[in-house]
C-alpha cells in the first residue's frame, strides 16, 4: 500500500505540473499580442504634418504661435481674399504660400517695427474642403484629410451610382480654370479645394 500511495501522489504531482506549465502559456500569449488599452483608446494614428509644398488657400485654418507673446498667437482662417487677419499687424497674405513662407511673412511683419527678433511657427489645423459631383450617391462638399485618394472621396460620398464610369475621373484642381481627366485608380489623389467629377458611362 505505501508503494501504491507514492505512485498515486507522484501522478497527481505530474498532473499539477502539466496544468501549471501548459495552462499558463495561452494567457501569456494573449497578453503579448493584445494591444495596450491606451493604444485602443487613442484611436487612429495621426496622418502627420502637411506636405512641405502644400499651398495655403481660402478656407484653411491655421495656428500661428508667436513665442513669448500669447496675445499675438491663436487660430485663424484664410479668408476668401486669401488673407489672414492677425493681431497687431493686421492682414497678411497666405493664399498661394507654403506654410513655411507664410510663417516667414508673419515673422517679417512683426519684426518691422513691432517686435525685436520675433520667433513664429505656423501649422495647418484644418484643410479647406473638396467637392465631389456627378455619379456618386451623395455629391457635395466634404472635409479634406491628408493623403486622400479619389476612391476614398467616392466612398465618403456614398459610393458610385449604377451609371458611373469607373474607369476615369475629372478633376479641377484648386486654382485651375479647367478640369483634367485622370485614371480612376488607387494612385489618383485629391487635394484640398479640388472639384472631383465622376462621369456617366455609355451603355
Amino acid at each position: 500500500m505505501p508503494v501504491v500511495r507514492r505512485i498515486h501522489l507522484s501522478a497527481m504531482a505530474l498532473l499539477a505540473t502539466a496544468i501549471l506549465t501548459f495552462g499558463a502559456k495561452p494567457s501569456i500569449a494573449l497578453a503579448q499580442t493584445a494591444p495596450p488599452a491606451a493604444a485602443v483608446a487613442a484611436g487612429p494614428v495621426p496622418t502627420g504634418p502637411v506636405e512641405p509644398d502644400y499651398q495655403l488657400g481660402s478656407g484653411d485654418k491655421v495656428r500661428v504661435t508667436v513665442y513669448g507673446e500669447t496675445s499675438l498667437s491663436g487660430e485663424f482662417f484664410v479668408t476668401g481674399s486669401g488673407m489672414v487677419s492677425l493681431p497687431l499687424i493686421g492682414e497678411v497674405r497666405a493664399a498661394g504660400l507654403s506654410v513655411r513662407q507664410f510663417q516667414e511673412a508673419v515673422q517679417n511683419a512683426l519684426s518691422d517695427g513691432y517686435l525685436k527678433e520675433p520667433r513664429v511657427s505656423a501649422e495647418v489645423l484644418n484643410f479647406r474642403p473638396y467637392y465631389i459631383l456627378g455619379e456618386v450617391s451623395k455629391p457635395g462638399t466634404y472635409p479634406y484629410i491628408s493623403g486622400l485618394t479619389v476612391l476614398n472621396a467616392v466612398a465618403t460620398a456614398g459610393g458610385f451610382t449604377y451609371r458611373a464610369d469607373k474607369g476615369k475621373v475629372f478633376i479641377k484642381r484648386n486654382g485651375e480654370s479647367e478640369e483634367r481627366k485622370y485614371p480612376l485608380d488607387p494612385s489618383t489623389t485629391a487635394a484640398p479645394g479640388d472639384t472631383i467629377r465622376i462621369g456617366e458611362r455609355f451603355f
